[in-house]
């Protein structure tokens, strides 16, 4: 089944933090996301990250000096939302980097909710 390319839709700062980091490792992951857009799997390990929220997944890559990891919401209305991008040295993700996940997270629904709200009422 061909799936029509999503967009990627970047919340907070999580894409100035992307360009922050090495160009390979951002190359990779641009990799993946674009396999994303087209409904294919990533070319990176990824994993569900149920202590954000269902359908709440992690890419993750490494080079010699630390991990990286760019948390996104699956195709959402023909989008995926990254919601977070973060460093990390130990195999432990911080709290405050899943709390950021989970409150960009919470926000998108709200969004969404309100898009959705406006487009039954005819203001959008």
């Amino acid at each position: 089944m061909e799936h029509k390319r999503a967009d990627v839709v970047w919340l907070g700062n999580s894409k100035k933090v992307l360009k922050s980091w090495p160009p390979e490792v951002m190359h990779s992951l641009g990799t993946s996301l674009g396999l994303l857009q087209h409904g294919k799997r990533s070319a990176l390990p990824s994993r569900p990250m149920k202590s954000v929220a269902a359908g709440v997944f992690e890419l993750k890559e490494q080079d010699a000096s630390q991990w990286y990891r760019l948390m996104y919401a699956a195709r959402i209305e023909d989008n995926i939302y990254v919601l977070h991008c973060f460093t990390k040295k130990s195999a432990k993700t911080e709290a405050s980097d899943l709390n950021l996940a989970r409150q960009r997270w919470k926000q998108l629904q709200r969004d969404l909710q309100e898009k959705k709200n406006a487009e039954r009422k005819g203001n959008y």
